[in-house]
């Protein structure tokens, strides 16, 4: 997909009425004796290729019961519930210990050695402190053993730990409450009994006649929640989006950390060549996509690099840039990479100003003539038109092009995996996310590849991936059908997924392809105006968000 800016302004979907009553229907799977997946009898409401009657999640023998419900002709809520609460599993006390390099951050794991020391160390303080290896499910590319973490006591709530982790602290280590059946830990048979509550929107394009769209709200450095996009773009259904800067310091806030294209507009670059959800919004198909991205600008001679589009110059939210930026050009999940020479264009969509700060900011109206060369950064992008910052000795090079009355091009290019360009219409749109969880029908997690293994802070796999969490899932099935899941998390009454259980119930349900959203707090599905399922958040609130995909009904026939 290649742009030139200025020129194009990002489509309005329009103001749509919401369609549909919702129709109920209770299916309760009885359990099947010895099979991971606990049978593979169709669903009627599913259509010809079904999935399998349970999801292949926690013990065999689970109970489950799903009730699936007409959101829209050619829309469908299926929503699961699987497992039992469990008297075994319990609150603890979780240590975090400090590294002896001061490159690797602390971290909830060591070496066994360290471990054992550390437990030692509480136990002369009086704890009754444990020690407990940790070994996660081999990934494509990760995953095995991860190390040893320190827990303490074993309490029937979080507040009932407070005082434990008080006294740890004053024993001079921090700790938190953690409940153990958010571990993830495949050995344990106590973890394997859930509960779990899910949310799955599928949506069958050979029904559908409405329009599947991204959005991320009057611009991208404003965040909104998924129910405030959904109501905003007269969506009947939504589900949050890709992930985002979520802290100040780390960029705009609520600008796209990764591959952003909405009504075939591109807004924000790739990390990487990361995994994205692309959709074909006025056929309402997807797929999932590793892209890259390139970008230039030029006088018509000379012709310098873009480092990135509509984000702060020198801040690359998870990273994946170009070969100088610190600490790596390659993706890593939740860090922020700097680079003190970069350039980066903004379109109008970016927000009323662009970000302030020393440096160079060129500006450039609908034709793409310079209008004003400013000593610092922070101005209104004109309508139609674009500017362009530099920071650091890109502001000399930049200069030297900018002259005013002078005519410069912008290009913003997506390169699909087979080095060609990515070819997209107006109707087209592009979420960003990862790791990759199903690619031709087959469990492929590739959270190395993606950015989730952090050499240098190794409780980021643990946490991130190899701990159950909120998550949000987009695939599609062997029909073509876009299937769009959420999966509660960080709860007692909500288990959440690791992320090979996340690939897990992918596939029992049926999808060929699929990806990881923005999940944690993130995670949220709107239905018909409500949320539908339990964000992680505090009192179950939204977290405002960068983006979210909507479902857009189709118009309502015409009145005889």
């Amino acid at each position: 997909m290649k742009s030139t800016i200025p020129g194009s302004t990002r489509k309005k979907s329009g103001s749509l009425t919401a369609a549909g009553a919702l129709v109920a229907l209770t299916l309760m799977a009885p359990p099947v004796a010895g099979a991971a997946t606990g049978g593979a009898g169709p669903i009627p409401v599913f259509g010809e290729v079904a999935p399998a009657t349970k999801l292949d999640l926690g013990a065999p023998d689970l109970p489950e019961s799903r009730t699936v419900s007409t959101v829209a002709p050619g829309v469908t809520r299926t929503s699961i519930s699987r497992g039992t609460a469990t008297t075994a599993l319990f609150w603890t006390a979780e240590v975090t210990i400090p590294s002896s390099d001061p490159k690797v951050s602390a971290s909830a794991l060591s070496s066994e050695p360290t471990a054992r020391r550390v437990a030692a160390e509480l136990v002369a303080a009086g704890f009754t402190a444990r020690v407990e290896r940790v070994v996660s499910p081999q990934l494509a590319d990760a995953g095995g053993e991860l190390g040893f973490r320190v827990r303490v006591g074993e309490f029937a709530s979080r507040e009932d730990a407070a005082a434990t982790i008080a006294g740890v602290k004053a024993a001079g280590y921090a700790a938190s409450a953690w409940y153990v059946g958010w571990d993830g830990d495949p050995a344990s048979a106590d973890q394997s009994r859930g509960p779990w509550n899910l949310q799955v929107l599928t949506i069958d394009p050979k029904e559908f006649d409405g329009e599947i769209a991204a959005t991320f709200g009057p611009d991208l450095e404003r965040r909104e929640t998924t129910s405030q996009l959904a109501a905003d773009a007269g969506a009947v259904a939504a589900v949050n989006g890709g992930f985002f800067v979520f802290d100040p310091a780390a960029g705009a806030e609520g600008d796209p950390a990764g591959v952003g294209v909405y009504s075939g507009q591109m807004l924000s670059e790739a990390v990487g060549d990361r995994p994205a959800l692309v959709v074909d919004g006025k056929k309402a198909r997807a797929g999932v996509e590793r892209l890259s991205w390139e970008g230039t600008v030029s006088d018509g001679g000379s012709v310098l690099p873009l480092d990135g589009i509509n984000r702060v110059p020198g801040l690359i939210r998870n990273c994946g840039g170009t070969p100088d930026d610190v600490v790596t050009s390659e993706p890593l999940h939740d860090v922020t990479c700097t680079d003190a020479d970069e350039i980066v264009s903004f379109s109008p969509e970016f927000g009323a100003t662009t970000p302030a700060g020393p440096g160079l900011e060129v500006v450039l109206d609908a034709t793409g003539t310079v209008t004003a060369v400013n000593r610092s950064r922070g101005a209104s992008v004109p309508a139609g038109g674009a500017s362009i910052q530099a920071i650091g000795t890109d502001v000399q090079r930049l200069l030297e092009l900018a002259k005013p009355g002078a005519h410069l091009g912008l290009t913003s290019e997506l390169v699909a995996a087979d080095g060609k360009e990515f070819e997209a219409g107006p109707g087209s749109h592009v979420l960003n996310g990862g790791p990759a969880l199903i690619e031709d029908g087959k469990i492929g997690v590739t959270a190395r590849r993606d950015g989730m293994v952090h050499d240098r802070n190794p409780g980021m796999f643990y946490g991130w991936a190899h701990k159950r969490n909120p998550r949000t899932i987009a695939g599609t099935d062997a029909a073509g059908r876009l299937v769009l899941v959420t999966v509660d998390g960080r709860q007692t009454g909500s288990l959440g997924l690791s992320l090979q259980e996340s690939a897990q119930v992918a596939k029992s349900l049926g999808l060929t392809e699929a990806i990881n959203l923005d999940g944690g707090g993130s995670t949220t599905m709107v239905v018909n105006g409500a949320v539908v399922n339990t964000p992680s958040n505090a009192g179950a609130a939204e977290r405002p968000v960068g983006d979210a995909l909507v479902v857009l009904p189709g118009r309502e026939p015409a009145a005889h």
